[in-house]
């Protein structure tokens, strides 16, 4: 019997490392982070003091202190939006074309997202 293959056809992010987003929902609804990860085969993002949860670490004498730690937990790509850095706020993102390659502009302003990344 012959072998059937999955085609899993994955949506484009349009959310990068280092912009700032909002969280819109879930339990921490208005924070405000830098990206620090994306996921993109699981739709999700790390955002930098955004879904914190402790994590048991043993203690490892050269490197580490045991104890509770806090670290950054992944959250759902749904969950946030882009900030522009013209208009402070949650906008939509669109797409310009520039000279020969295509750039994110804020649907709101029209501002050119990726010139005013922090890199």
């Amino acid at each position: 019997m012959p072998k059937t293959e999955v085609v899993v056809e994955r949506k484009k992010i349009e959310i990068r490392r280092n912009d700032t987003v909002k969280v819109i929902a879930g339990k921490d609804k208005g924070k405000q982070g830098r990206v620090l990860r994306v996921f993109p085969d699981a739709n999700k993002l790390l955002v930098e003091h955004v879904m914190m949860v402790r994590k048991h670490v043993k203690a490892n004498p050269p490197r580490v202190k045991g104890g509770i730690a806090e670290q950054e937990s992944r959250i759902a790509l749904s969950n946030v939006m882009v900030v522009c850095s013209s208009c402070n706020r949650p906008v939509r993102i669109g797409h310009d074309v520039k000279g020969d390659q295509s750039v994110r502009v804020c649907r709101r302003c029209g501002t050119d997202l990726d010139t005013n990344r922090k890199k």
